[in-house]
């Protein structure tokens, strides 16, 4: 898909492949009647990597790559996330706040020419009882299925918002309301969102 055609999309979704030693993510533009359309980025995580780094190509063949994220520093809570285009150009940065991320996750990502947006998840409760289920002995290794939501704001006006859906595997809408967001940066924040969540 180009640039353009990209830009104009408002809804995305996004699915997590079930694999064994990668995370793998399908973003597709919404069909006109909902549900999937048109795949417009594959994505491919190794797990347990010192440096975290996602590519994400426009199909799953893997032979053209049309954005990245990679960590700046090794095994780092709180590290800065540089985002590249196709040609491997900065285009943006994503980070996580971690001591606002004690409570409730939050992030800010950070787009030339626009300044930085922040998003942390809209329902407190599901954020505590995110980090409960992840301490509870054998409970921590099953998946946790209940949806939670990050709004990302700039000022006082959402900008953009990530809903996980209900269920064991993981599925996200990405609803954009300012037009002028990179919707690349867009979708690797909201890629970042699982593959780093727990980090």
């Amino acid at each position: 898909m180009d640039e353009e055609r990209l830009q104009a999309q408002s809804r995305l979704l996004i699915r997590q492949r079930v694999r064994l030693m990668v995370n793998q993510y399908e973003v597709h533009a919404e069909a006109p009647g909902g549900g999937e359309g048109e795949l417009l980025a594959f994505a491919q995580q190794k797990r347990l990597a010192f440096k975290e780094q996602v590519t994400l190509y426009s199909d799953d063949s893997k032979t053209r790559p049309i954005l990245g994220f990679k960590a700046r520093k090794r095994i780092d809570l709180a590290s800065a996330y540089d985002i590249t285009d196709a040609h491997g150009q900065p285009i943006g940065v994503f980070r996580k706040d971690f001591k606002k991320s004690l409570l409730a996750s939050t992030w800010h990502l950070e787009q030339p020419g626009l300044g930085v947006t922040t998003g942390s998840e809209r329902n407190k409760f599901v954020a505590v009882l995110r980090r409960v289920w992840q301490i509870i002995p054998y409970v921590d290794s099953l998946p946790f299925a209940w949806p939670y939501h990050f709004d990302f704001y700039a000022g006082d006006q959402v900008v953009f918002s990530v809903e996980k859906k209900f269920g064991f595997r993981d599925r996200y809408t990405v609803d954009i309301k300012d037009p002028r967001l990179d919707r690349r940066l867009v979708i690797a924040q909201a890629v970042g969102l699982d593959a780093l969540q727990s980090r």
